[in-house]
């Protein structure tokens, strides 16, 4: 991983520019929403279970306190 990013060092513009042209080559126009939709599903969900984590991790302590 450290060896990557010293390859690419500091991503700017025209980098990001690139890898957008080359995410549309690769999956068209017409994937990208149906991709998006997935990825924010997933990071929904995964916020979702961390706020039960969290929430079982505060009952748990509280009741060993008492």
């Amino acid at each position: 991983m450290i060896g990557l990013s010293i390859f690419l060092g500091m991503i700017g513009g025209p980098q990001i520019i690139i890898i957008v042209l080359v995410v549309l080559l690769l999956f068209g126009g017409r994937k990208i929403p149906e991709l998006m939709r997935g990825l924010g599903s997933g990071i929904k969900e995964f916020k979702k279970a961390s706020k039960d984590d969290e929430k079982s991790i505060d009952e748990s302590t509280k009741e060993k306190k008492e």
